[in-house]
């Protein structure tokens, strides 16, 4: 069963043949990654030329456990990135009826659906209930519109999935920022699954690491589907660093929010309407999108459109100070 291939943020080839910016300096604001990222610390070498060991799998998984407020390490899971794990999932489950909040991150969909379970796309949680869905899907916050559902809702349906064996799966991919009505310390509940991706708050989309927590059981259904040595050794020794490194995280949380809220200045100034986001992007409406998005990539600026959707484009956040000129510079001249 093949799918029609996703758009997806980062395509610079893609923008290559759309635009007629000819330079090799593109401004990806396109993904939803932090561009200000945790700086690699040094790595000993043997790190790069032997199999992860079991106490560096162990130092991450600590550190992992702490950073995310889960109850103990037997409830977590690591994957090389979180898409890894959305692709794995749907495997793991006979065929069921699953039920997709959207509008949302379409691999999830897509996954699901590939591996043969009966997909559904609805608007809001009383539409999934009356599926009696095995599977429930929600991004929390969304991606891309920011929304999200309280965690007293989730928790409730949480309980009612775990009556018939279903499951409960949250994204939480862009939740580093977003920790009130924190999820973790209810997975006990046999349906509940977060997911966690390491490389969009700390800027290191590249060193693939995904995290689940669950209840004990599943977590150990999850790891031994992933099987041994999936993460690479210098993942787990940078992600150990990261989440540990209390100081940057506290400083990090601090700097996007002021960014997102220049950057929501932006945008605004250029007659766009901020529906939501994250801290790490933000979406947007307007009625002049085709404009908008051909004068950006014009000009070497990579945003996010939604096929979807013909009013809506999604910006990440400049990292450096020229990056926020060179933005602010290009929606001035089309406003002008």
């Amino acid at each position: 069963m093949s799918q029609k291939k996703l758009h997806h943020g980062g395509d610079l080839k893609w923008a290559q043949k759309t635009f007629t910016y000819q330079g090799d300096d593109w401004l990806d604001l396109s993904t939803g990654i932090n561009p200000v990222a945790y700086p690699i610390p040094p790595l000993a070498p043997e790190t790069y030329t032997r199999l992860p060991d079991q106490s560096l799998q162990q130092q991450a998984v600590e550190a992992a456990c702490q950073y995310y407020r889960a109850p103990s390490v037997e409830t977590l899971a690591l994957a090389p990135g979180s898409q890894a794990l959305i692709q794995w999932l749907p495997r793991l489950r006979a065929r069921s009826c699953v039920a997709i909040l959207i509008p949302t991150y379409q691999e999830h969909a897509r996954c699901w659906g590939l591996a043969g379970h009966d997909v559904h796309l609805v608007d809001n949680l009383e539409k999934a209930r009356e599926l009696q869905p095995g599977v429930v899907i929600i991004v929390r916050p969304n991606n891309p519109t920011g929304s999200i559902v309280p965690a007293t809702d989730i928790i409730t349906l949480a309980n009612e999935l775990a009556g018939r064996d279903g499951w409960v799966i949250v994204d939480e991919a862009f939740a580093d920022t977003n920790t009130e009505n924190d999820l973790a310390s209810w997975t006990d509940i046999s349906s509940l699954i977060l997911l966690k991706s390491f490389g969009k708050f700390f800027g290191l989309a590249g060193l693939r690491l995904g995290v689940t927590i669950s209840n004990e059981k599943l977590a150990g259904h999850i790891r031994d589907a992933v099987g041994p040595w999936a993460v690479p050794g210098p993942t787990l020794s940078v992600a150990a660093s990261a989440f540990r490194d209390a100081g940057w995280i506290a400083e990090t949380s601090r700097r996007l929010e002021q960014d997102a809220a220049r950057l929501d200045r932006i945008l605004s100034n250029a007659d766009c309407t901020i529906l939501g986001g994250t801290t790490l992007f933000r979406l947007v409406e307007t009625e002049r999108l085709q404009d908008l998005l051909m004068h950006l990539g014009n000009n070497g600026i990579l945003v996010r459109p939604f096929p979807y959707n013909a009013k809506w484009l999604r910006f990440g956040l400049p990292g450096s100070e020229q990056d926020w000129e060179r933005l602010t510079n290009c929606m001035v001249s089309f406003c002008s």
